[in-house]
């Protein structure tokens, strides 16, 4: 069977519906009112799709540094993958309301940098599949624990000082935010406006045409010139707070630039230390 390693379309996954090697995870979020996206999961989501949640299930609020979203450690969420019943061998696709860009990317790399390949993102999300009229149900799956174990790819995973050893020694790093914050014009989350200084521009909406991702060839010839000629290990993004970065890492992995790293705690974590310098402006 296709193994669906960065993005699946609507028709491809409702054509797969029933298999027993896939699980599909509703990440629909909204960062105002936590209580209404899963209440929505509730109301309609794709049959068998468990609901994971960006703040109790993707991040670990217990940690007091990392930013808005800390990082979750592995033994916390392999727990939560067994509770969902997932196995390393398992196809796992992952939906949010439509473009990827909150908890779907972020689930999705977590998975990937744990080393779970069979990992996509239903591009378009949920505006796509209800536009279409494919299938929904209200029943809440009970899945049978599994026990998944493994841990995350530390190379991949950067905190503030790995993040300047990057920068010095000619690596790329790529803020997801909209250009005004990236300038620091606006802050509408964080305390502090700005971003860290030597990093480079490239808001995550760029990744997409008409609510999907952009083909390969395109995102490529984009993210190419950007890249500058450097390989993927020698690059890693952030955003605010590690969550919407994941969107440059499944778009850069769907065009052949796999293996980025991402700066989990973000600009959120950067401004932790108010010692760590600050750059406004276009860079």
């Amino acid at each position: 069977m296709t193994a669906w390693t960065t993005l699946v379309s609507a028709e491809d996954l409702a054509a797969a519906l029933g298999r027993e090697d896939l699980i599909v995870i509703d990440t629909r979020t909204s960062l105002t009112d936590r209580a209404a996206s899963e209440n929505a999961y509730r109301q309609s989501h794709i049959p068998g799709a468990r609901y994971a949640d960006l703040d109790r299930d993707l991040s670990d609020h217990r940690k007091t540094s990392g930013g808005r979203h800390p990082w979750p450690d592995a033994a916390d969420f392999t727990a939560t993958l067994s509770r969902w019943g997932i196995t390393p061998q398992h196809q796992v696709v992952v939906y949010d309301a439509a473009d990827g860009a909150l908890a779907a990317s972020r689930l999705w790399f977590l998975l990937r940098v744990l080393g779970h390949r069979r990992v996509a993102v239903l591009d378009g999300g949920w505006q796509r599949w209800s536009a279409l009229g494919l299938p929904t149900d209200v029943e809440i799956p009970t899945p049978q624990a599994t026990q998944y174990e493994a841990s995350f790819d530390a190379r991949r995973l950067l905190d503030a000082q790995d993040v300047r050893a990057l920068l010095d020694c000619g690596g790329l790093l790529i803020d997801a935010r909209a250009g005004e914050r990236f300038r620091g014009e606006v802050e509408p989350l964080d305390r502090v406006a700005g971003h860290v200084p030597g990093a480079s521009n490239r808001a995550y909406s760029t990744n997409l045409a008409d609510g999907r991702f952009k083909s390969p060839e395109t995102l490529a010839a984009e993210f190419a010139p950007l890249l500058g000629g450097r390989a993927p290990a020698q690059v890693a993004a952030m955003c605010g707070s590690g969550v919407t970065a994941c969107h440059h890492l499944l778009a850069m992995a769907h065009a052949g630039f796999d293996g980025a790293a991402l700066y989990t705690g973000s600009w959120s974590g950067w401004i932790e230390d108010p010692q760590r310098p600050i750059a406004t402006g276009e860079g």
